[in-house]
């Protein structure tokens, strides 16, 4: 009988040893959850620490060479496209200028580039007016036909030359969303096409205030 109760008494101690050590790991678990610091709730996909889209090097419409270090201190807003892309084209850059309105006295910190995936028909002065359509501080990108491929790959999008109904006549299919990298030029996001301005503007504000 001692022998059962000494038993049943090792057990329970075993027992409340085993609760009052998980309880510390429980407790301990939620400190450190709390000291952690916060992710970014990003409305956008998070790219952060993505091995792809990490840059340019190309001309822009003023015959300047461009990378991300140009804009340091800024968020850059990358988009592919063409100028004579009749509806997804236009409504992208109109919302990126919606986007730098909504950033208020931020606006200035924003960036927008938008790369041709075109250059045989957007020569630099058709670029440049097609972005002075927009914003006068918005920046196209033009790749050589023989940079394209590359730059295409280094941002995994696709584009492909379509024949038209006429002879010699042609469109471009490609992608249509956005790459965001932070103030430091490192990607962080991927924007979908028809997000809406609103979405945009207020993850780029959380880049801004979390660096």
């Amino acid at each position: 009988m001692k022998n059962n109760l000494h038993l049943q008494s090792s057990g329970r101690r075993r027992t409340v040893k085993a609760v009052a050590g998980f309880a510390l790991l429980s407790m301990t678990a939620g400190f450190l959850a709390a000291c952690a610091p916060d992710k970014p709730q990003f409305k956008s996909i998070d790219l952060t620490g993505a091995d792809y889209a990490q840059g340019f090097s190309l001309l822009d419409h003023n015959g300047q060479l461009r990378t991300l270090k140009d804009f340091a201190g800024k968020v850059v807003v990358v988009f592919f496209g063409f100028t004579q892309c009749p509806d997804v084209c236009p409504t992208s850059m109109a919302e990126l200028a919606e986007v730098k309105k909504l950033l208020g006295a931020d606006g200035d910190k924003l960036q927008a580039i938008f790369i041709t995936v075109d250059p045989e028909r957007d020569t630099p002065e058709l670029l440049k007016a097609y972005m002075g359509n927009f914003d006068s501080g918005f920046l196209a990108l033009r790749p050589t036909l023989e940079q394209l491929p590359q730059v295409a790959r280094d941002f995994k999008i696709y584009y492909k030359k379509v024949d038209g109904k006429t002879k010699g006549s042609y469109t471009m299919d490609h992608s249509a969303g956005s790459y965001v990298f932070d103030t430091q030029g490192r990607i962080r996001l991927y924007n979908r096409y028809g997000s809406g301005a609103e979405v945009l503007a207020s993850d780029i504000r959380l880049l801004l205030k979390t660096g």
